[in-house]
């Protein structure tokens, strides 16, 4: 059951998020991914085969944010709240939306579950997200 307001749980539990994201080898995936553009599904689906140099990377990063995203799924941290510092999150789930649906069927039907619905859940997150897709389209060119 989504949680009505955030508490002071919510702070130290987003904090201690914030803890983990700094960890040495942590912060290396985090920056392949904001680099890491995938501009089709062949390069998306590229990154989960185990000898593609980003494969750790990307499996680091997706799921500590489909983890953080649960938290709010199931109730154990405020959506909206945790959607404020969760921007890093959201702009990896924009890269890789376009590419759900076969993703989905080809590679992994439970994928980004937790992130679909964050996204659907709070009006911050769709917000964020929001912003967040439409950077990806002006780097990939697309109006």
């Amino acid at each position: 059951m989504p949680k009505d307001f955030p508490d002071h749980h919510d702070a130290e539990l987003v904090l201690r998020l914030y803890e983990l994201r700094r960890e040495p080898t942590m912060r290396v995936s985090r920056q392949q991914m904001r680099e890491f553009l995938p501009k089709s599904y062949e390069e998306l689906a590229g990154v989960t085969k185990a000898d593609h140099p980003l494969n750790a990377a990307y499996r680091q990063t997706t799921t500590y944010w489909e983890m953080v995203f649960g938290m709010a799924r199931h109730g154990i941290i405020h959506s909206d709240f945790l959607a404020e510092t969760s921007g890093e999150g959201l702009l990896l789930f924009a890269k890789v939306k376009p590419y759900l649906e076969r993703y989905r069927k080809e590679i992994s039907e439970r994928a980004f579950r937790n992130a679909e619905w964050f996204v659907s859940d709070s009006a911050t997150a769709r917000e964020i997200f929001a912003n967040q897709t439409q950077r990806i389209a002006k780097q990939l060119g697309v109006k």
